[in-house]
């Protein structure tokens, strides 16, 4: 699997600019916002989170705290994309920064702390600030450094964050081991208060699309395998962690290289065919109705090709023969 992912990215040529494939990019926007912020038990589903970000409506009748988890982590992973492309240069010894994380951090919980402030953070600890208290162990033992020690720990965090170029020029450690131990290690740390999950992922996406990866998004149905994932890592075990992490890159990656690198008759994933007319759930019906030619494989994925997409579009709104679908 290390090899897949450098041999597709290496295709890919890196990663097209939200300019270039901005359709792409907001799709993964709203899935990442969607299934990040449902991993910690946000309960808005997917229509609710595209109204929000898309249009700025809280479509819904959910808690307002939930309306500002998603909109600030839709804020923080479109800052961190614009970062990723058009700031720091990455060097063989800087791919992320302390103020990057801490802005990340200051990004995602600003507007629910405007609603619901953590009730027992003081005034140093609000977003963007290190922690001041300690955190009780985690499910599976393990106990976050006390909380005067997390400014050092975060910058040897920083120092061997960095260290991921030299370690993947070098092939010294397979991709999805590095990805797995540079998250948890962040996650061990836990330097704020509240939203340590959502900021690592988003660090993590920071670092892999500066590096030219696609961003990771952890599937909501993934939540159980992902935890213990991240407990094995504690002990040690960082294989699994690594095995889902690399999933979800793949699954992504796929998402930029199929449409870019697919001939116009190729059958792909109807996900790899959305573009700024059809969503793929219009896509997906339209296939369904006989509409788009298309075929669902036994693994229950539709495909079809950019050319019946087109064809499609030309006679969307047609009046069909009699006795025709």
């Amino acid at each position: 699997m290390d090899a897949s992912l450098h041999e597709l990215r290496d295709r890919l040529g890196g990663l097209p600019s939200p300019e270039e494939a901005g359709f792409v990019w907001r799709d993964i926007w709203h899935l990442e916002a969607h299934h990040s912020t449902a991993l910690e038990g946000n309960t808005l589903v997917i229509r609710e989170v595209e109204a929000l970000l898309d249009q700025g409506r809280a479509v819904g009748s959910k808690p307002l705290k939930e309306y500002m988890e998603v909109k600030g982590y839709g804020d923080a992973a479109s800052w961190v994309y614009e970062q990723a492309h058009y700031g720091i240069q990455p060097t063989p010894t800087t791919v992320v920064t302390l103020t990057e994380v801490r802005q990340i951090h200051a990004t995602l919980m600003e507007p629910v702390w405007q609603v619901a402030p953590h009730p027992d953070a003081t005034g140093r600890e609000g977003p963007g600030s290190f922690r001041e208290h300690d955190i009780h162990p985690f499910a599976g033992g393990m106990v976050p450094p006390s909380w005067p020690l997390v400014p050092a720990r975060m910058q040897d965090w920083i120092d061997s964050a960095n260290d991921i170029g030299a370690r993947l020029a070098h092939a010294s450690d397979p991709l999805p081991e590095v990805l797995a131990r540079v998250h948890n290690d962040f996650e061990q740390v836990h330097p704020f208060i509240d939203g340590n999950g959502r900021t690592g992922r988003l660090v993590l996406n920071l670092i892999l699309v500066r590096l030219g990866y696609p961003p990771i998004v952890v599937m909501k149905r993934q939540r159980d395998v992902y935890l213990s994932a991240m407990q094995r890592a504690d002990d040690g075990d960082p294989g699994l962690l690594g095995e889902v992490l690399a999933r979800a890159m793949l699954d992504n990656l796929n998402r930029f290289i199929l449409p870019n690198v697919a001939g116009p008759a190729r059958l792909v994933p109807i996900a790899a065919l959305v573009d700024e007319q059809f969503s793929a759930t219009a896509l997906r019906q339209a296939a369904q109705r006989g509409r788009l030619e298309a075929f669902q494989g036994p693994d229950g994925v539709w495909r079809s090709s950019r050319k019946a997409v087109q064809e499609y579009a030309r006679t969307k709104g047609q009046r069909r023969p009699k006795g025709d679908r």
